[in-house]
């Protein structure tokens, strides 16, 4: 009997816990039935109820506009949204220590005659020299025009307008010097400009008119428009864009990251534009039994220049060259000079701007930089050395000794400029260079130098 009661006991206790779980069950199914249909939804706007009735004559259109209505806020809404979060974003970046750039989008107006963008998607206000030399304030940027970035307030209307982007520079600086050309403007240009295949509005700021006519048939395949001059701009005159950047990219010098450009494209790109530009016919060196192999030597006329420039080029003659002398200055006509350096199979120069030249050379060719004597094995490595490897060319290079540098004609044995050029670099840039760079010039034994133009010749027969 005792073991019956029991057995019920627990048999009802069994009943009793199913009907819990029932009645909690269809309470929880019950209130969630009640939530969907009367409680707001927790991942955005709950649909309003709508009574599924006719509606009477005259309330059909009313009911028309106020759907229309409440679409219009949504819109607006998000469009509010995305330009608080516009308004947000960085505009101008320290991308790296040699240039700041500034890119801005949307309704942008500039005012020229008071160096001033007005931009619509920013609260902030930004200060910028388009020139990528940062840092250099006592020298380059001494010469660069300041342009600041502003948000709208009062801002005039537009009174010339244009659908493409625009690129603010400034050809100020250290423009003038070829190497400083090309690895402070025009090649930062390419790298900035490359990626509007042409559709772009160059904005000259500090404008050298005679720059812009030397290098115009480069600027014209970077741009299908006419570079601007800035400074013939009047008070009246805004300029609106939907995009303008203001500074230059900066990669490297006389060279081009392709990991950091838009679309990937490279210093090997650049050439391809450059032989577009200039009409150079040879994209690669090739030997021929019909020719010789051409040697250019670039000659100076002031500091770093060959005493011996005879000599060399009669023991080159004597090797199989074709040798050819010339020199680049700032009167020279780019196009012209580089046919004749796309013409070379080897190009020697002391270190300085004309081995900036090498950029016209084909693939393969051999670039030999003569370092003069004084510890600037650093200063030719980073500003040549580096670049020609990019640039698809084999590089050389001869390093002048202290018998062979005219400083034994001017400074005892003993003095520190000969002994310890260390305690010359200590002093500054400007010390350095006035030694070594402007009071040198340099007389290469011929039987060493014979060496490293036969080492050319070997590297161009083995391409």
């Amino acid at each position: 009997m005792k073991a019956w009661r029991i057995s019920m006991w627990r048999d009802g206790s069994k009943i009793c816990n199913f009907l819990i779980i029932l009645f909690l069950v269809l309470s929880i199914f019950i209130l969630n039935r009640m939530k969907s249909q009367y409680c707001p939804s927790p991942y955005g706007k709950a649909k309003e109820l709508v009574k599924l009735e006719k509606p009477r004559k005259g309330e059909k259109n009313q009911l028309t506009v106020e759907k229309r209505q409440s679409s219009i806020e949504e819109d607006e809404d998000d469009e509010e949204e995305k330009n608080a979060n516009i308004i947000h974003e960085p505009i101008c970046q320290e991308l790296n220590k040699r240039s700041d750039t500034c890119d801005a989008r949307g309704d942008v107006r500039i005012q020229s005659i008071n160096h001033t963008i007005f931009i619509n998607s920013t609260k902030k206000e930004w200060k910028i020299k388009p020139y990528a030399r940062k840092g250099d304030d006592m020298g380059a940027l001494s010469h660069v025009s300041e342009w600041s970035l502003k948000p709208f307030v009062q801002v005039p209307n537009c009174t010339l307008k244009q659908d493409i982007p625009a690129v603010i520079f400034s050809i100020n600086g250290y423009t003038g010097n070829m190497f400083h050309d090309f690895t402070d403007v025009i090649i930062p240009l390419f790298i900035t400009t490359h990626q509007f295949h042409g559709r772009v509005q160059l904005l000259v700021t500090d404008t050298k008119p005679w720059w812009a006519n030397k290098y115009k048939m480069i600027l014209n395949q970077l741009s299908t428009h006419e570079p601007i001059d800035l400074a013939k701009d009047d008070s009246e005159t805004i300029r609106c864009f939907p995009r303008v950047i203001t500074g230059l990219h900066f990669h490297k010098e006389l060279g081009v990251d392709s990991s950091k450009s838009p679309t990937g494209y490279s210093i090997v790109d650049f050439k391809v534009l450059l032989r577009k530009a200039c009409g150079l016919e040879r994209a690669a060196t090739v030997l021929s039994s019909v020719r010789k192999p051409r040697l250019l030597i670039i000659s100076r006329n002031h500091s770093r220049s060959f005493v011996n420039e005879k000599g060399i080029v009669g023991m080159a003659a004597g090797l199989g060259f074709e040798v050819v002398v010339g020199e680049a200055g700032v009167s020279t006509d780019v196009s012209k000079f580089a046919r004749l350096v796309n013409s070379a199979d080897v190009l020697m120069g002391v270190h300085g701007a004309g081995l900036t030249n090498m950029v016209f050379l084909p693939s393969g060719a051999v670039v030999i930089q003569i370092v003069p004597y004084g510890g600037l094995e650093w200063l030719a490595r980073e500003t040549f050395m580096k670049p020609s490897r990019e640039l698809e060319l084999k590089y050389l290079e001869y390093r002048i000794q202290e018998e062979e540098s005219t400083l034994i004609d001017q400074y005892s044995r003993e003095d520190p400029v000969l002994r310890d050029p260390e305690r010359v670099h200590k002093k500054g840039w400007n010390a350095m260079k006035t030694v070594y760079l402007e009071k040198q010039n340099v007389r290469p034994r011929l039987d060493r130098l014979k060496n490293t133009l036969m080492e050319a010749l070997k590297l161009l027969r083995a391409a």
